[in-house]
């Protein structure tokens, strides 16, 4: 071996390469990543996996509560003390893209083989979304539909395979349902003035052809007009108004609701607690052949501009998709990846509620994308709230929110 060949080896290994393919031992990349996914979660555990692939990048993971990721994910971006990575809920993230925050990654995903744009289904992938760019990629996603039980329908003459399709129907059955004497209630869903509320009911606007830009849209205010007709009959719990969606499927898991809207969230729970035989449909429609909607939830990767290692943190990316197929099986969520076919469980009632809720997958939207969605989702909360509460007709509490929405979007 001559001299130049020596000192080519010399010139690699300064370079931190290895004749053999492994990693030299530089100092490693580190990179902080922030999520609220606790130790069960995916987030955490990723990270570890992540790691002990020894590749020179080390995540650092940190915990966040979920009232303070916004505030503080934006503090300190304007600090300079932003994570590489976060975790943020769907409909913030054009929020962050918007001022800048967050990387655009378009180029990379074009470069990806791990990051298929048409793998994903339309709903989350239009959350990652601002101006045409892609900012982030989707994490995870759920959805809603129908829970009812079966045992119930019997015992009131109903076809506990037939569920309801429409609007009329669903109040129709839970007239037949609802059961003072025994503390049943026809229907459990959450009109809480918060996120819920406006995630619950936003895809019945969608369905009857409204939408947050035209939230008073005839269809919208018969939404509205049928969750009043569901709470002035009693045929859901007064409470509705102050729980969300965890605490009202409670209720159908005891018994004390017929049905409840609500996600795949609760298969697990569902699984152990609910004592009767019980399934899930699609949500109702406004009228039969009506458009499909549903609300679509979970959270977005994204990296944050100010990223010192951009490059490695897309890696990051590319390792948190590549383990998609395994965020059902080991975290019960579902990926937002109509690419990927869920295993079954081998427990009957689970996998045909999985089969519904992945079919219902294919309508869900995102709330927004906008960077203003806190104040138009507070806009559609306050109607709800109004018209539920009788202090205004479901019109004029959405003609409000329609003038509150349209002075925020300028």
């Amino acid at each position: 071996m001559g001299i130049r060949k020596f000192a080519m080896i010399g010139a690699l290994a300064l370079a931190g390469v290895s004749l053999f393919g492994l990693a030299a031992k530089a100092e490693d990349v580190t990179l902080t990543l922030w999520s609220l996914d606790r130790d069960t979660q995916p987030a955490p555990n990723l990270v570890k996996e992540f790691n002990a692939q020894n590749n020179g990048i080390k995540i650092e993971y940190r915990l966040i509560q979920f009232d303070d990721v916004v505030t503080e994910a934006m503090r300190a971006y304007a600090t300079g003390q932003a994570p590489d990575i976060i975790a943020v809920d769907n409909p913030e993230h054009a929020m962050f893209a918007s001022r800048g925050a967050f990387l655009d990654i378009t180029d990379m995903i074009k470069g990806s083989s791990a990051i298929k744009p048409e793998n994903y289904f339309p709903g989350p992938l239009k959350s990652v979304e601002w101006d045409g760019k892609y900012y982030g990629i989707p994490k995870a996603t759920n959805t809603i539909a129908l829970y009812y039980n079966k045992d119930m329908f019997k015992a009131k003459g109903l076809d506990p395979n037939k569920p309801p399709q429409t609007w009329d129907e669903l109040v129709e059955d839970a007239r037949k349902l609802t059961d003072p004497a025994k503390n049943v209630y026809g229907l459990a869903f959450s009109a809480k003035a918060n996120e819920e509320g406006t995630f619950q009911f936003l895809p019945w606007a969608q369905m009857a052809g409204g939408g947050y830009e035209n939230i008073n849209a005839e269809g919208a205010v018969k939404a509205l007009e049928t969750w009043k007709t569901i709470m002035d009959e009693k045929l859901a719990s007064p409470d509705t108004l102050t729980r969300g969606q965890w605490d009202s499927t409670g209720t159908f898991n005891s018994g004390n609701a017929a049905m409840a809207i609500s996600g795949p969230w609760e298969l697990d729970r569902m699984m152990k607690e609910a004592k009767f035989d019980w399934g899930v449909a699609l949500l109702p429609v406004p009228k039969e052949g009506a458009e499909r909607s549903s609300a679509m939830g979970d959270f977005n990767w994204a990296i944050f501009a100010s990223s010192k290692h951009p490059a490695e943190a897309f890696k990051a990316l590319e390792f948190f998709a590549s383990q998609d197929d395994k965020m059902f099986k080991n975290y019960g969520q579902l990926p937002a990846r109509s690419d990927i076919t869920i295993p079954q469980t081998g427990e009957k009632l689970k996998d045909e509620a999985l089969k519904v809720f992945i079919e219902q997958l294919k309508y869900a939207k995102p709330r927004g994308p906008n960077p203003q969605w806190p104040k138009i989702s507070k806009a559609i909360q306050d109607a709800i709230q109004a018209a539920l509460t009788g202090q205004m007709s479901p019109k004029d509490a959405l003609d409000q929110a329609a003038d509150k929405i349209k002075a925020v979007l300028g």
